[in-house]
């Protein structure tokens, strides 16, 4: 979907604690236990996990948007027979 926000449109990039950390902790370990988590994941997935193969395609295909239809295609004029409003009178003091 082009144009679309990516990602939690409710943070910045000042308060994402978690994301910052591992970022971190995968530069100061040269990627080598990111790799490692990686390929855990893809050996859950080709095992048929279905929470990892969910995982794998979340993150290589972005996750799914819901769509709502809302075709409202009506040719000609509306026929209102009839509207009742019901409502309580107000006092008057």
């Amino acid at each position: 979907m082009a144009g679309a926000p990516e990602g939690n449109t409710n943070s910045n990039s000042d308060n994402r604690l978690w994301a910052n950390t591992i970022r971190r902790a995968v530069l100061q370990s040269d990627a080598e236990r990111l790799r490692k988590i990686a390929e855990a994941l893809l050996d859950k997935a080709a095992e048929g996990d279905i929470s990892a193969i969910k995982e794998m395609g979340d993150r290589l295909d972005g996750k799914s948007v819901q769509k709502t239809d809302t075709d409202l295609n009506v040719s000609g004029a509306l026929d209102f027979k009839q509207i009742i409003i019901n409502g309580v009178k107000p006092k008057n003091d």
